[in-house]
């Protein structure tokens, strides 16, 4: 199974994620709730701390269960009934106490996903093509109808929290938190600024969508519009070049 493992300690954490990787897994382990709303469409299955640096664990459980139905394991030092009852009611699958034996952990999560079947989860992709948008992510480079298009390092990361939710919506705070490390001291119009600028150099109007009150969105079917209306526009002018 792909697993994230939401931790911000590192030495409980990072042995976590060693020991599930010895038993064939294959593991991840992030810091942030924010980065758990970001990234779980990834994964079969999470694995959440419930004291966490931006935001408690219950409430990215909450966030998660508003836009997702992955199999989630509680895995926290707390051992207050109530903390059990509150997780549960909000959506998670089971909860375990630190420290928890691994293989009691994994035998939880396989009669989860044994109850609600382990969806398909797509393959890391490096390069994401819209239209004649083409966004590499492991080179850093982005191509416009075959030329090299030059982005600044903050508008690169825009791009590539974008493209890796192809049509869906990410909220503002989800961005400043991964651009800036915390949405709470960044500065919304700055994140306005370098989309408008990712906008202009991109030069393909309705590729980065707003999404009203909330945040942005790549669509990448209003590049393939956009590719067939240029091409539409060539074949038109060399028709009239040739009448």
């Amino acid at each position: 199974m792909r697993l994230i493992v939401v931790d911000d300690n590192d030495v409980t954490g990072d042995a976590l994620v060693h020991k599930l990787r010895q038993r064939g897994h294959h593991a991840d382990r992030k810091r942030r709730g924010s980065d758990l709303l970001v990234t779980h469409h990834r994964y079969h299955a999470v694995i959440l701390d419930l004291e966490l640096p931006d935001m408690s664990g219950l409430t990215a459980l909450r966030k998660l269960r508003e836009v997702s139905s992955v199999p989630l394991v509680v895995l926290t030092a707390d051992t207050d009934e109530r903390s059990v009852v509150r997780a549960l009611r909000s959506g998670a699958d089971d909860y375990l106490v630190k420290p928890t034996r691994v293989a009691e952990l994994t035998a939880r999560l396989y009669a989860i996903t044994r109850r609600l079947p382990v969806r398909a989860v797509p393959e890391p992709t490096t390069v994401v093509v819209a239209g004649d948008v083409r966004v590499d992510l492991a080179a850093g480079t982005v191509e416009v109808a075959g030329r090299n298009v030059q982005l600044t390092r903050v508008e690169f990361a825009v791009l590539r929290a974008l493209v890796e939710q192809p049509g869906t919506a990410v909220s503002r705070q989800q961005l400043l938190d991964r651009i800036w490390g915390d949405a709470f001291v960044a500065v919304s119009h700055a994140l306005y600024v370098h989309v408008n600028a990712l906008r202009t150099k991109l030069n393909r109007p309705g590729l980065i969508t707003t999404i009203h009150s909330y945040g942005y969105r790549w669509n990448p079917i209003a590049a393939v519009a956009n590719s067939i209306a240029v091409e539409s526009m060539a074949v038109d002018a060399l028709a009239g070049r040739t009448a």
